[in-house]
């Protein structure tokens, strides 16, 4: 499965880089603290496992039963986090908001019709909710795609779904990796090895964290 493939791919891609930033370092690890690489193991497991089964509607994703409703993307800036939600107009011009996986189509989606509920259809398009469904708007800044597409859509799609962008992108979020490696130290003891091994899996986590929640890198 590439990274720019199917929407999940990438999110997928970085649950497993941040499996095996875990598994490199347990060869290292005392008792105490491969104790604690199997609990950052499993809580990344655990919530990829929600996460993926509210994208394939095996979960509620918060929406009423499949019906018809009409959606437009807005593209969410919150501090270091950048989603694209679906705003989803249904019977009565009821509003609800629903973070979703980034899709290159994203980019140049007008509001359209849409079959919605666990899954999302529109035309031929699926997309894939990261998140459940909100009746108010996300915080941050919120920007409306075009009324029409972008012509220069297509060459954004193709810069915004190179791996190295997306990495680098979520990789902000590992800012405060670094406090995160003192306090285990403060908490567990150790030298510059134990310090640079739960850097190293903090800054895996917070990427991690940002691919599944579904990060926007356009």
């Amino acid at each position: 499965m590439s990274f720019g493939g199917h929407p999940l791919a990438y999110p997928i891609g970085v649950t497993l880089g941040a499996l095996a930033v875990c598994a490199a370092w347990a060869p290292f690890a005392s008792v105490d603290q491969s104790a604690a690489l199997a609990t950052v193991a499993l809580a990344i497991l655990g919530y990829t496992g929600i996460r993926l089964a509210t994208a394939f509607g095996r979960l509620p994703n918060g929406l009423p039963d499949a019906g018809a409703a009409r959606v437009a993307r807005i593209r969410q800036q919150h501090r270091l986090v950048s989603r694209s939600w679906l705003e989803v107009t249904g019977p009565g011009d009821s509003r609800r908001w629903l973070p979703v996986y980034f899709d290159p189509a994203l980019l140049t989606m007008t509001e359209t019709e849409a079959r919605s509920g666990r899954v999302i259809h529109t035309g031929d398009l699926r997309l894939y909710p990261s998140g459940g469904a909100r009746d108010t708007e996300p915080p941050g800044r919120l920007v409306d795609n075009p009324t029409r597409p972008d012509p220069d859509a297509s060459l954004l799609a193709a810069t915004a779904t190179r791996p190295t962008r997306r990495l680098l992108f979520d990789v902000q979020s590992a800012v405060a990796a670094p406090f995160a490696a003192l306090l285990w130290i403060y908490i567990d003891g150790g030298a510059l090895l134990t310090f640079t091994g739960a850097l190293c899996v903090a800054a895996a986590t917070a990427t991690w964290l940002a691919a599944i929640r579904g990060s926007d890198p356009s």
